[in-house]
């Protein structure tokens, strides 16, 4: 018992320290999802990322009542610290999956709407909702089509609105030359290295970052909930009906 009283206290302040690392990782997947939100068809980075959010704020209360049962033992508190790591576990185990499922199919849907904006690409100036969205990206990013610069080339000078003798990058593809054009004369001038790869490791990090955290957090909530157990079957319930 006296254990089970000390890792539980202990485990308490583990919680509050967790909620900050995973309610970070849920932030972040949300905000990446604002910031290229016209490269998703789905809104997949929203669901596990705010899971994520609200498990980290249950972490907070969670970790108060362990460290209050690990003073003075009461079944009332002993009973609610068991439904919140129930409600954890579920919120975790949902984020967790989902996180893991979204990155494996991420690749194909982003190269698919990166390649479909390329050829449906107006100018920087176009108020079409999404025209701006690989501009957005090759800034952020420093990079230059899907694979790489060439990709450009691919797109029909139609779909640019251009001539044809006239086609090249746009000009969010220059390094550190503002008005550098994109004439493909100068190939020093613009980022050469593609998008799909830098936003797909960005991504991939973030998700990890997540997936892995509900996984300890899952594994700690185990332990916490054997402490609670063991000390429940030292002061059992004289009452049922509280149940």
């Amino acid at each position: 018992r006296p254990f089970a009283q000390s890792l539980l206290r202990f485990l308490g302040f583990v919680f509050w320290g967790t909620a900050a690392a995973l309610a970070l990782g849920g932030v972040m997947e949300i905000l990446m999802y604002e910031k290229y939100r016209h490269l998703f068809l789905g809104s997949f980075l929203l669901l596990p990322g705010w899971l994520a959010v609200i498990a980290a704020l249950f972490l907070l209360p969670t970790g108060v009542l362990a460290i209050s049962i690990s003073v003075k033992s009461s079944r009332y508190r002993q009973g609610a610290l068991m439904y919140l790591l129930l409600v954890l576990l579920c919120l975790e185990m949902s984020s967790g999956v989902l996180t893991r499922f979204y990155s494996i199919q991420m690749a194909s849907e982003l190269e698919s709407t990166m390649g479909h904006l390329i050829y449906q690409y107006n100018g920087t100036q176009s108020q079409a909702p999404g025209s701006g969205a690989m501009d957005v990206v090759q800034r952020e990013l420093q990079c230059c089509g899907v694979q790489n610069y060439t990709d450009w080339l691919k797109a029909t000078a139609a779909s640019w609105h251009l001539p044809a003798e006239k086609r090249c990058v746009p000009e969010s593809c220059c390094k550190k030359f503002s008005h550098c054009g994109g004439d493909l004369g100068h190939l020093e001038q613009f980022f050469q290295e593609g998008c799909l790869k830098k936003l797909e490791d960005q991504l991939h990090s973030v998700m990890l970052y997540v997936f892995w955290w509900c996984v300890v957090l899952i594994l700690l909530e185990l332990l916490a909930g054997v402490s609670n157990g063991i000390l429940m079957r030292h002061q059992p319930f004289s009452d049922l009906r509280v149940l």
